[in-house]
């Protein structure tokens, strides 16, 4: 009957128990690396796999996909069942992952501070290739141009231009609007649009706020800080950002009243306001719909400028190669005259000078003349195919997108208010135009230039044949005219070459020409972005030393009561949950607790209609446990990870996951202190709840576990590591059929 009983309350099956390489270790805390990731309402983990160690690990939200990232930065993609699907490499340390809310692609962070999209059918990158309408118009979006010779895959950057999977993966995406938010450990928060449009940039070093709550509206600011976690709302109205740093009161009325030393040194958990992207995300939709694809194609312009310049410069050089032996001829032969008269007078009927008959028949030859002719005849021909196929349509497609973002900025009542400057849009427009005249220009002047070098070479190559006497009947006809126009203006010039490397013509193709219309949007909405609120979590005596891996999660749920209804809103209302592992030793009476905290991001606006949102709760772990992660899963549930405490080896021993209804807990309010001297949790350590394991829904591990703990929510599962070689797949939902039979 007891074992019955016990079946009964186990809320978890065992679906696989896979064998790994090597001893899994996680190195580190996902939210202290750069950037940290977090794609509209969804949240990151981490994990390690296989030979060699992983340092994170995701769910897909949408498919039963677990995407792994290795100690050498590499990405993985797994199934379910654990069949690997593809591997993909960046060339640089990953920091962070995560899924777009439709899982079709995956953010990754790196050490760089960049981020790249990756494709989840096959690996691919492609940061920049999104559809809009321009595809009505304009045939498909050119790519970069391949320099000759390079393998697809290749780090050169460029892409292989059969590639089309990034294509598909963009066309509906344009349809939904998705926020990619990302910090670093310097303080910076980014958001863009669709993961590739910046649109929002703030650092939490020059975030000031003036709060009722600390007395005589007291402004605060973070000093030294550091971004651990960010987490932004389903609703993309606020941002949940952990950081460590120091907390302290500025203004005239702080240095009368704060005491020296009364700063906060520890972790704070911050509110930010980004209700601008819930408010304007129509306009702020369609301008990144316009904009997000024209740094790409400066970049597909400049990139083709610098193969087109690399052809013919090759080119060009074994022209001069060549044809810089007359002039020495000419001297050692005594002669006062230059290559172009010489050339003349042969051209005119005159009889050949000797230097001109030894250069022609010796020193260039027949081989090496057709030589010369098709090295400049091919780079004519790749300079024409790289400015149709990539230079021009790029060019017509900027020109295209800004005429677009011209007629959005006229509509001042709706665009303004994001940044959207029409005289500054004005601006690009024209200088798109100025680079589409300029690119029309470069065409006619490479094809007059290609045209008289190969009628120069027909009537070079014929002379050979008549000074050698061989037959010239069969060679291609050339006009004197044009040659005399080429020995006076093209011999020793190089129109092309001075086109390429104008300085004017690069200008026209550098991206600060369309930087400070551009960036005018993200300034714009930047100022925006405010911090609304702060709560002091914990102190930490030395912040250097923070920087090591803790537990911790941020999620948001819908509120399930109507008693605090809209307060102004018009969708409905989350309430935020953050949960981490208070460290020992930071308060005398709380050791080896986990903290749950609610309501902090509606707390100021509930205080100032009589009411209080801000809840905790502190958990101890039960004894001979401690926690090694922790997530925040569905429904407003916390799964921890607890390892068995044992003398032994950390191999040893054994484990459990515990599933707790957070929203079933005797959450305190907690009173907002009125000087900033003092942290919050403090008030919990007389209420301090004991978790004991036969009260929970737990399910045993024989095996000791490591973190990180990845939790799938969608799917219902979990994914944790062993300490002895095994990864660990387990269903987090009962099965009904089960509990039926055994009731």
């Amino acid at each position: 009957m007891e074992a019955d009983e016990s079946q009964r309350v186990v809320p978890f099956q065992l679906q696989f128990d896979k064998p790994t390489g090597s001893q899994v270790i996680f190195s580190g805390f996902l939210c202290l690396l750069r950037p940290l990731l977090a794609y509209d309402c969804f949240r990151h983990n981490g994990c390690q796999f296989y030979l060699l160690q992983i340092k994170i690990a995701e769910w897909n939200p949408e498919k039963d996909l677990l995407a792994m990232v290795t100690e050498d930065s590499k990405l993985l993609l797994h199934r379910f069942n654990w069949q690997r699907l593809w591997t993909t490499s960046p060339g640089k340390c990953i920091t962070s992952i995560c899924w777009r809310p439709d899982g079709k692609a995956i953010a990754v962070g790196l050490d760089d501070g960049t981020i790249s999209l990756h494709d989840v059918e096959d690996g691919s990158n492609n940061n920049s290739t999104y559809e809009d309408r321009t595809a009505r118009f304009f045939p498909p979006a050119p790519r970069v141009p391949r320099t000759p010779g390079l393998v697809p895959g290749d780090s050169s950057g460029f892409m292989d231009e059969s590639d089309d999977s990034f294509r598909e993966l963009f066309d509906s995406s344009y349809k939904q609007f998705d926020v990619l938010c990302s910090g670093d450990r310097d303080g910076n928060i980014c958001f863009n649009i669709f993961g590739i449009f910046p649109i929002g940039r703030v650092n939490i070093h020059n975030l000031a706020f003036q709060s009722s709550l600390m007395g005589n509206h007291v402004s605060c600011q973070l000093m030294d800080a550091s971004i651990c976690k960010v987490a932004l709302s389903g609703d993309i109205c606020h941002i949940m950002v952990l950081c460590s740093g120091v907390l302290t009161e500025t203004g005239s009325e702080a240095s009368d009243n704060q005491m020296s030393g009364s700063d906060l040194q520890g972790l704070h958990c911050l509110v930010l306001d980004s209700t601008i992207f819930w408010k304007r995300k129509n306009e702020l939709h369609q301008v990144a719909q316009q904009a997000s694809n024209i740094e790409h194609l400066i970049e597909v312009i400049r990139k083709s400028l610098s193969v087109m310049s690399k052809q013919w410069s090759d080119a060009m050089h074994m022209y001069h190669d060549k044809f810089n032996a007359l002039p020495s001829l000419i001297i050692d032969h005594g002669l006062d005259s230059s290559s172009q008269e010489e050339l003349l007078s042969l051209l005119g009927g005159a009889r050949t000078s000797p230097p001109v008959h030894q250069f022609l028949v010796n020193s260039l030859g027949e081989a090496g003349l057709k030589r010369v002719a098709k090295a400049v005849s091919g780079a004519g021909k790749e300079l024409q195919t790289i400015v149709l196929d990539h230079l021009q349509p790029a060019a017509e497609i900027i020109g295209f997108r800004m005429g677009e973002l011209r007629g959005l900025s006229k509509w001042r009542a709706r665009y303004l208010g994001i940044g959207l400057d029409e005289k500054l849009i004005d601006n690009a427009t024209e200088k798109a135009g100025m680079l589409l005249v300029q690119i029309e220009r470069f065409i006619r002047i490479l094809s007059s230039v290609v045209q008289q070098f190969s009628n120069f070479f027909n009537w070079l190559l014929k002379c050979v044949k008549v000074l050698m006497s061989e037959p010239s009947d069969q060679l291609l006809p050339f006009s004197s005219e044009l040659v005399i126009i080429f020995l006076k203006f093209l011999y020793d010039q190089d129109p092309v070459g001075i086109l390429l490397q104008d300085s004017e013509f690069d200008h026209n193709i550098e991206v600060e020409f369309f930087k400070e219309a551009l960036e005018m949007p993200l300034a714009t909405v930047s100022r925006r972005i405010l911090c609304k609120d702060v709560l002091p979590l914990f102190p930490v005596s030395s912040l250097p030393n923070f920087e090591s891996y803790f537990p911790a999660s941020v999620s948001y749920y819908q509120e399930a009561s109507d008693s605090a209804i809209n307060l102004g809103n018009t969708h409905q209302r989350l309430t935020d949950y953050t949960s981490f592992m208070v460290p020992d030793e930071t308060f005398p009476n709380i050791t080896n607790c986990i903290c749950i905290a609610r309501g902090l991001i509606h707390d100021l606006e509930n205080l100032k209609h009589g009411q209080t949102s801000l809840e905790a709760v502190l958990l101890r772990v039960p004894d001979g446990y401690h926690c090694v992660d922790l997530s925040l899963y569905k429904e407003e549930q916390i799964v921890l990870l607890l390892n068995e405490v044992t003398a032994a080896s950390e191999s040893s021993g054994n484990a459990c996951m515990m599933i707790i209804q957070a929203a079933e807990l005797p959450f305190v309010s907690i009173s907002r202190s009125s000087i900033l001297n003092s942290w919050n949790l403090d008030e919990l350590q007389d209420s301090v709840i004991h978790m004991q394991l036969e009260n929970e829904k737990v399910r045993e591990i024989s095996h000791s576990v490591v973190a990180p703990l990845a939790v799938s929510a969608s799917r219902g599962v979990a994914c944790v590591f062993a300490a002895r070689k095994r990864a660990l797949v387990y269903i987090l939902e009962e099965d009904e059929d089960e509990v039926t039979d055994s009731e």
